[in-house]
């Protein structure tokens, strides 16, 4: 018998002595390689917006064209994802994600040479959407699923945290090249960055504990590996139809609509620009959107510890009350300065951010079984299409009203209707399948 940690299991070949001691379980490690991953795809996804007053000033593009292109990429961000998870299951993980960098890299690089609005929507939008959307939670959630059979919730918390610290790493390391190089530089810095994670992946990453002869983390018997049969977009597909049966689905999927809109497309895509409407500069207003990616990464986590402890329905229910609570007060605290009632803001939204995420995974996962992850795809998916409706509607609202007042409003009165779909929630597996 091996001892791992504090379990006393037969589970393989182990990373470190194979004699007594403590030893590292594989499941750690890929996890630590796929987080690198989440890191760059969250970095990657942050940078429209430091980028959307230096297009408008140079190219003349108003604030609804480019929240347009960045809606494109929410769009094919969301999309994506479901497939990228029947994706994972018929050819792995570690070809899907070096793809996917690839993807990135390429439509971050060209962007250097566009001089159409068009050509931003092809790079940013539907490149950069596309590879972003294959890295998305959905990775994070299907490596979650077949390397831990315990501390699942945790593991999924940790690896979302991995998204604020990308954008805590690239946003001010971005605004401050915008500032100082120009956009162009900013966007070849992202495909460096990029192509720099894609040996990583390729060479540390695995799809599989049995490929290595393990079992999952804290697995106590083997679990036979069962590859889907026939094409990975008909397999997601069939998963969508069946789950929009179950009105489960719908509070999910309607719930994380609002959650995508109330952060990615609202505050992530236009606080910068919101704030220095009010004569903040773009450097500082990204410096505080990197305190959000600090403060996100305990709020995260710790969400993934109480998902495996708690209700997950009611946890959602709180994260949405609270995060809506916050965003009616919003508009009020904008200042030439960060006022500290903006910085309590500021971390009080940062502890709330994503931390919907494991509760919504657990949720599928224990609603859905073998598919939850394929169904946590078009979860997450109308999370992205709420962003991305939310990045144009709000950039259209600046444009004819001269502020952005009412959507921070309508963003806070959507998340207390999303508090109470999460709490209207069946409590069990069979409930929900018959309801």
């Amino acid at each position: 018998m091996t001892m791992i940690g504090n379990q006393d299991e037969t589970e393989g070949p182990l990373v470190g002595p194979t004699k007594r001691g403590f030893k590292v379980h594989r499941a750690w490690i890929v996890a630590a390689v796929a987080l690198v991953a989440i890191i760059g795809a969250a970095g990657f996804r942050a940078t429209p917006g430091v980028f959307i007053s230096p297009l408008e000033r140079e190219f003349g593009w108003s604030r609804a064209t480019i929240g347009f292109a960045v809606s494109v990429n929410l769009m094919f961000f969301g999309l994506t994802a479901p497939f990228a998870a029947a994706l994972m299951d018929r050819f792995g993980m570690r070809r899907v994600v070096t793809v996917a960098l690839a993807l990135v890299a390429l439509g971050s690089g060209v962007t250097i040479f566009m001089t159409q609005s068009w050509q931003l929507v092809l790079c940013w939008g539907v490149l950069v959407g596309l590879g972003t959307g294959s890295m998305a939670l959905v990775f994070a959630a299907t490596l979650a699923d077949r390397w831990f059979a315990r501390h699942r919730g945790l593991v999924i918390g940790v690896l979302t945290a991995g998204g604020a610290t990308g954008q805590l790493i690239f946003l001010p390391v971005l605004a401050i090249l915008v500032e100082s190089s120009g956009w162009r530089a900013a966007a070849l810095t992202v495909t460096a960055a990029a192509l720099a994670v894609v040996p990583l992946i390729w060479f540390l990453l695995r799809d599989r504990p049995q490929e290595l002869g393990l079992r999952p983390y804290g697995a106590t018997e083997d679990t036979p590996v069962t590859v889907p049969g026939g094409g990975a977009a008909a397999r997601a597909v069939r998963v969508l139809r069946d789950a929009a049966k179950t009105r489960p689905f719908w509070y999910l999927a309607g719930g994380f609509a609002i959650c995508g809109a109330s952060t990615n497309g609202l505050v992530g895509t236009h606080f910068i620009p919101a704030a220095h409407d009010h004569g903040m500069a773009e450097t500082t207003a990204a410096g505080l959107l990197a305190v959000v990616g600090i403060f996100d990464i305990v709020g995260t986590v710790l969400s993934g510890w109480l998902s495996d402890r708690m209700d997950p329905r009611v946890l959602l229910g709180v994260y949405y009350a609270l995060r809506g609570a916050s965003l009616l007060v919003l508009p009020q605290l904008f200042a030439e300065t960060a006022q500290p009632s903006m910085l309590v803001f500021i971390i009080f939204y940062g502890l709330d951010w994503v931390a919907t995420v494991p509760p919504t995974a657990a949720l599928c996962r224990r609603i859905y079984g073998a598919d939850g992850g394929v169904v946590f795809g078009w979860v997450f998916a109308s999370h992205q299409i709420g962003a991305a409706f939310a990045a144009t509607l709000a950039g259209l609202t600046r444009d004819h009203l001269g502020h952005y007042d009412l959507a921070w409003y309508g963003a806070g009165a959507l998340c207390a209707l999303a508090a109470i779909m999460s709490l209207l929630i069946a409590r069990n597996r069979a409930a929900s399948l018959t309801s």
